[in-house]
């Protein structure tokens, strides 16, 4: 029998415990040879969420919890489950319901199929604002484009990490961090789910437009060193055109007289000069900044390699 922990960080969601757990256990009852359990993670809660679920976890054998002494952040929150699940596989999804959980049997089936993670791929969001649906759209097509962890367009945090993912995961111990980005890093046979983001029935989403944009700098900051190489490419370009335009109106000025009659004035070449020492400066910068990038990767102190198998 394998055995499987459902993952759901929770932050004010005491309207969602119970209707979330309902809807689980209505799907895990038509998973043959799975031995289950919930794990909620509360991150802090003002409301009533950690006591509805302790009074579950009082009735419900398969329900566990980790309550938080404030709030952390989703992200953190989301670890802390995915280090305590002792599932052979885990499960990562919200509490409000936008995740489906009639999914979870295909999950399963692609897990025992060979997937090592199983991506839930948000086709549409019952919902969406125009603002938010423009705004994750040219996220994940700019992260796809720059990033150096491949990330598939409109994914999600509701997806499936076998033992081996989970085990690799321990490994990570820088503290900005987006999950989601992690498991991706970490390689492994990956397969997909399509799905429809129902509307949240209870409450507010607690992940509010500020959060979502630090969220998407420490993505940034975490899978890609472009934004520190972007004044290198940049003092490139700049020494690429103007050194030559520099030389050239200095000849035809000084060395040959002007015989095309140009006319360059002295401020004009004062200028292209000033363009020319940005550009050298800027290249410099570039420079430093992969100097800068080693350190940072250095930092992070990520796993030298992931093993998947080993017979050793």
């Amino acid at each position: 029998m394998s055995s499987l922990t459902i993952v759901i960080p929770a932050h004010n969601e005491e309207a969602n415990i119970v209707p979330v757990f309902s809807a689980i256990s209505r799907v895990m009852q038509t998973c043959e040879g799975i031995d289950w359990n919930i794990l909620f993670v509360d991150d802090g809660s003002t409301d009533s969420t950690i006591q509805c679920i302790k009074t579950l976890a009082e009735k419900e054998s398969h329900v566990q919890f980790i309550e938080f002494s404030r709030n952390f952040g989703k992200e953190t929150a989301t670890t802390a489950g995915l280090h305590h699940a002792t599932g052979d596989a885990a499960i990562v999804m919200d509490a409000d319901l936008q995740h489906p959980p009639e999914l979870i049997p295909i999950f399963i089936e692609k897990w025992k199929n060979g997937a090592d993670m199983v991506i839930g791929v948000r086709e549409s969001n019952t919902g969406e604002g125009l603002i938010k649906k423009i705004g994750s759209f040219a996220f994940n097509r700019l992260m796809i484009t720059i990033s150096e962890t491949k990330m598939i367009q409109r994914e999600t945090d509701y997806r499936l990490v076998s033992r081996p993912v989970l085990d690799a995961f321990q490994q990570f111990t820088e503290r900005g961090r987006m999950t989601r980005g992690l498991l991706n890093w970490l390689g492994f046979h990956r397969d997909t789910v399509p799905f429809t983001a129902a509307a949240r029935e209870n409450g507010v989403a607690s992940y509010s437009p500020a959060k979502l944009v630090q969220l998407a700098i420490n993505y940034f900051l975490s899978h890609s060193l472009f934004p520190l190489k972007i004044a290198g490419y940049l003092g490139m370009l700049i020494s690429i055109t103007a050194g030559p335009t520099l030389c050239f109106m200095m000849i035809d000025r000084y060395l040959l007289g002007d015989p095309w009659h140009f006319k360059f004035s002295g401020p004009a070449i004062l200028a292209v000069l000033n363009l020319s020492l940005i550009g050298i400066v800027l290249t410099c910068l570039g420079l430093v900044a992969l100097y800068i990038g080693t350190i940072h990767r250095e930092s992070m102190n990520r796993p030298l390699y992931v093993i998947r198998a080993k017979n050793v």
